[in-house]
């Protein structure tokens, strides 16, 4: 790796962390700014000015917004996140809980959705022009056109209401069997990967296509090797860049996309717990797990580029 490449990675680094730390002013203020009392949420209606008063003063709400803002991004740099408005409890304990399953859901679409995609957009790129990649084409058009809660919606209405196959609500891997344990993940899982893969595999054939238009590529074929051969061992390994950038930027929309997920299905993740959140105006827990959310998709992205910078050509030279 030479010094221009490590030099872009590093500058990709500090500015991924210098908008974390803009992404959790604004997760602050946002969440600050919340219609409703937290600590007239917390009472109910029937309490009195003084007990809600004292309350405030107890969490703290009566301070200003920017000591309040500092208190805590000191606390979560110490890895002290505060404690639960509704109950006290430690936010860190309580959002630990709800990860793994989160983690588990983001697994389990990802190992699915990208060796499919990387299929389809090989197969289309292969089949250029034909039926097959025109009709690959508009198919992975037409999922993206669709918002996931649509795709959610229908899933359950076919096959958990109508055919009976899935169950409408997903507990997760509370089934020990394995057929229990696919049919809880079925619709949430397959609601996923249609945006995805469809994302995924249109940027997997455009890399695929750009490296069978070049020169190298033609020589290979004319020199008599098949096509399937010269695209596995020539073309995608040269297509690695910019395929690795179209995964972690399509596996980025899946944070976004799993809160939508995990509220229709029921899924004990830890997007349902931020929505639970957000109705009780637990403000620590709602703040926690956004910013989980967006440091995972910073992440992401940082990843994407770090592949693009890494594997490009003419940065090698």
């Amino acid at each position: 790796m030479n010094q221009l490449i490590l030099l872009l990675i590093l500058r990709r680094i500090g500015s991924g962390i210098l908008t974390l730390f803009i992404v959790s002013a604004l997760v602050f203020i946002i969440t600050s700014m919340l219609p409703g009392d937290a600590a007239q949420q917390l009472l109910g209606q029937a309490a009195t000015p003084e007990t809600v008063a004292a309350l405030r003063e107890q969490l703290g709400l009566n301070l200003p917004i920017w000591q309040r803002y500092f208190e805590w991004l000191g606390g979560m740099l110490h890895g002290d996140f505060g404690k639960s408005f509704a109950n006290g409890l430690p936010v860190a304990k309580m959002v630990a809980q709800r990860i793994p399953a989160t983690f588990e859901l983001a697994g389990i679409t990802t190992l699915v959705s990208v060796p499919l995609a990387v299929i389809i957009g090989i197969t289309a790129a292969m089949k250029r022009g034909s039926l097959i990649d025109r009709m690959l084409v508009v198919g992975t058009m037409s999922v993206v056109a669709v918002p996931e809660f649509l795709v959610a919606t229908v899933s359950v209405m076919v096959f958990a209401v109508h055919l009976h196959w899935f169950p409408a609500m997903s507990l997760g891997s509370t089934n020990q069997n394995f057929l229990g344990y696919l049919q809880a993940y079925a619709l949430p899982v397959f609601t996923l990967c249609c945006v995805l893969v469809a994302q995924m595999a249109r940027m997997t054939r455009s890399a695929i296509i750009n490296q069978l238009d070049s020169s190298y590529l033609e020589m290979t074929l004319l020199k008599g090797v098949r096509p399937l051969r010269a695209v596995l061992r020539h073309a995608l390994p040269n297509a690695v860049g910019p395929i690795a950038n179209a995964i972690s930027l399509s596996l980025s929309y899946l944070f976004g996309g799993v809160i939508i997920i995990e509220t229709i299905f029921s899924y004990p993740g830890l997007a349902s717990q931020m929505v639970d959140a957000v109705s009780n105006r637990d403000l620590p827990i709602v703040q926690l797990c956004v910013m989980l959310f967006s440091g995972c998709y910073l992440l992401l992205l940082l990843l994407a580029d770090i592949a693009t910078i890494a594997f490009n050509p003419k940065l090698k030279q």
